[in-house]
């Protein structure tokens, strides 16, 4: 059993703020979009339909807040920005494309699981 320095199930965990930032939304699907190399922002957007603007850049700024996206301002006119994994947010690759392979591989039997359920309600 692996023991941690941290209770993630106490609202007072100071680990808390980044399990919710791991597990929001765009936050796997940006990461795995960023495997590929630096992206500007109209090329993660582009790839990852239904995010808005808003919504990118709270998480692409949660990312960089925490060290796990590296913001980087060209100077050009007009301006150029890209971003990209850090040493640190590369560590979350193996566990991102855990989770996506995982997903990849049961998506059938939720799928059916889900209208099963929405049969019986």
């Amino acid at each position: 059993m692996h023991l941690s320095k941290t209770n993630p199930y106490s609202a007072a965990c100071p680990g808390r703020p980044l399990i919710d930032l791991i597990g929001a939304k765009w936050t796997i699907l940006v990461v795995g979009c960023l495997t590929r190399g630096p992206q500007r922002f109209g090329e993660l957007a582009a790839e990852l339909e239904g995010v808005t603007p808003k919504a990118l850049t709270q998480t692409l700024r949660q990312l960089e807040r925490n060290g796990l996206v590296l913001r980087t301002v060209h100077p050009v006119i007009p301006p150029h920005v890209e971003y990209e994994l850090t040493p640190l947010g590369r560590t979350l690759l193996g566990p991102v494309e855990a989770l996506l392979g995982w997903t990849d591989a049961h998506i059938e039997l939720c799928s059916a699981a889900q209208r099963a359920y929405d049969a019986d309600v």
